[in-house]
């Protein structure tokens, strides 16, 4: 069974390569992926390390959590699924404590920008 490992506060000259020549030795590397920026295409400065078996990915952790790597200590944990997102106007009310019978933020809360861009375009005036 395999195991993905999460692999932080990566130094920007990091690329997926460098990151599977790091972790080779622990074990046979399914996958390697550092997380870019989908405009600049520059590292998010973390990615992910999928192992083969789970013990390959146990030492890697054990070894390479707070190892120096370029100035930089790297922080080496077991990844986690990605949450369940809740509905926008639920997290927001939950977020606000303010709730109505819908669950959701009343709009003259939720809108308060577009609310202003009403009023500024019946003035007349442009931004």
């Amino acid at each position: 069974m395999s195991k993905r490992i999460y692999v932080g506060n990566l130094p920007w000259s990091v690329t997926f390569e460098k990151l599977k020549e790091l972790f080779s030795s622990f074990g046979e590397i399914e996958e390697a992926l550092v997380i870019a920026d989908k405009y600049t295409g520059r590292s998010r400065g973390f990615g992910f390390v999928t192992f083969k078996k789970n013990s390959d990915a146990d030492k890697a952790i054990g070894e390479m959590n707070e190892k120096e790597i370029e100035g930089r200590n790297f922080v080496v944990k077991e990844a986690r699924p990605l949450e369940k997102k809740t509905g926008e106007g639920e997290e927001k009310a939950a977020r606000f404590g303010e709730e109505n019978n819908e669950g959701k933020i009343p709009k003259e809360k939720h809108y308060r920008g577009r609310k202003k861009h009403e009023k500024h375009e019946e003035s007349g005036e442009e931004f």
